[in-house]
């Protein structure tokens, strides 16, 4: 598109056009405001300036010839750290005859950023420091992030907590309404009025007669 054409549209519209990579060929232009891009781009850099400085380098140290026990738990350790938004730093101590095998600390550092790939990507490639090798793996997201996700799930905990203690109170009740109706019921039979079983009738009385009298008929 010319520039003039670009320009002519970016004042219909109220906005300005701005040269976003002057250095590409062509020249990439965008129509837009640059008051907002510019708040815009301000507002990240002073987010990504308060995330490095939150974060946080933690050193994770293996040996050359660690078990697989070991090698699972230490890199447990670095995937929890790169899940809070922190930077890990992952080292191997050499001991001995071992520095003369780098190789086999690179095999072992570009093993551990592989299965932890899903956590974090690696800022500074295996380097040798001294007697050591030293790999830098940064978050896949910012402490920010890390925290309001922690926020999350200890919401909703609280609203499952409160959910069974309603639930719960609910079957207390239910029990102490059951407990109450059956000694209503208890009480209403105890205080009901005896009905008396009517009176028998007197059988009519037989006339007797004694010795006397029958041997006088």
């Amino acid at each position: 598109m010319a520039i003039d054409v670009a320009l002519r549209l970016a004042q219909e519209a109220d906005l300005d056009l701005v040269e976003v990579a002057p250095e590409a060929k062509p020249p990439v232009a965008k129509i837009m405001d640059y008051g907002k891009f510019k708040y815009e781009a301000a507002q990240k850099l002073k987010e990504a300036r308060r995330n490095q400085a939150n974060t946080i380098l933690k050193e994770v140290r293996f040996r050359l010839k660690i078990d697989v026990h070991d090698y699972e738990t230490k890199k447990k350790r670095a995937i929890g750290f790169l899940n809070d938004g922190d930077k890990v730093k992952a080292m191997i101590l050499f001991r001995g005859r071992e520095q003369s095998r780098p190789e086999q600390g690179v095999r072992l550092l570009q093993k551990l950023a592989e299965e932890v790939a899903e956590y974090g990507t690696v800022e500074s490639s295996p380097t040798i420091d001294g007697r050591n090798m030293v790999m830098v793996i940064g978050p896949l997201r910012s402490k920010s992030e890390a925290k309001a996700e922690q926020n999350a799930k200890r919401d909703a905990n609280k609203r499952a907590d409160k959910r069974s203690d309603a639930k719960s109170g609910e079957s207390v009740l239910a029990v102490e309404d059951d407990k109450a109706n059956a000694v209503k019921v208890v009480e209403a039979e105890v205080l009901a009025p005896v009905k008396k079983a009517p009176a028998a009738k007197a059988a009519p009385k037989k006339s007797t007669k004694s010795v006397s009298d029958e041997l006088d008929d």
